[in-house]
């Protein structure tokens, strides 16, 4: 091939770089997918009650991802063999889809910090009225409402090993569920506030995504300088 030098030094670290971000492409694409049909988020997140389901802004972040992911792979492949033909059009056209990617990254990462909490407390939000019907409209709401409610209840609870939104509530429910007037929290006859464990749950997974889009941008930063050198190098090159 036509670089020499520094040049196909280059040429070689946008290669590997590319590589990585092939890889990386893959690792997000295998868990955005499994953040999607992961039980504990599955199992809350299909739930409905009275035509009202659960708040979908988290499956609605997870499919972002697994495009980002297919599309991270696509893009990889792309620079690796623009790198190993040396393709200036191939080269430019990667480049173009870095920023493309970058700027849809940086503005992604804007949206979720500001948004962050959102996820739980939509949920938390969910949870509530949902309990509310199962437990605190008991006298009031139709039976066969009531007990839909229990039924949806008794999942959160089951998935999460929590009853009740604070230590009063789960204590006053459990009351409740050995004297036969419920049967809603879960069969281990944890006192866990539902509340922390619908956090825990949803926190911890959007800063696992935040994370690896940290990681991905570092990458494609790096390529972006790779890509540009290289491009420059074979313009500037003899052969060509």
């Amino acid at each position: 091939m036509g670089v020499e030098g520094c040049t196909k030094c280059i040429k070689y670290l946008l290669f590997f770089f590319n590589f990585i971000f092939w890889l990386a492409g893959g690792v997000i694409l295998g868990v955005a997918l499994w953040l999607r049909h992961d039980p504990q988020t599955s199992n809350l997140l299909e739930l409905e009650l009275d035509g009202d389901p659960a708040p979908s802004t988290f499956y609605i972040s997870v499919h972002i991802l697994i495009a980002v992911g297919a599309v991270m792979m696509v893009v990889g492949f792309l620079g690796c063999y623009g790198a190993i033909q040396e393709s200036q059009c191939l080269l430019g056209t990667f480049f173009a889809c870095l920023v493309i990617l970058f700027a849809c990254e940086v503005a992604a990462g804007i949206w979720g910090f500001m948004h962050k909490d959102t996820v739980s407390e939509e949920m938390i939000s969910y949870y509530d009225s949902v309990y509310e019907k199962a437990v605190s409209e008991s006298l009031t709401t139709e039976l066969s409402k009531r007990k839909a409610a229990a039924t949806v209840l008794k999942v959160f609870h089951e998935t999460l090993s929590c009853c009740g939104k604070g230590y009063a509530s789960a204590i006053l429910t459990q009351l409740s569920d050995k004297f036969g007037l419920t049967d809603i929290c879960p069969t281990s006859g944890t006192s866990v506030d539902c509340h922390k464990r619908i956090n825990e749950l949803f926190t911890d997974k959007i800063y696992l995504i935040g994370i690896a889009a940290l990681v991905v941008a570092i990458i494609m930063i790096f390529e972006m300088i790779f890509s540009m050198v290289l491009c420059c190098g074979i313009r500037n090159s003899p052969v060509y």
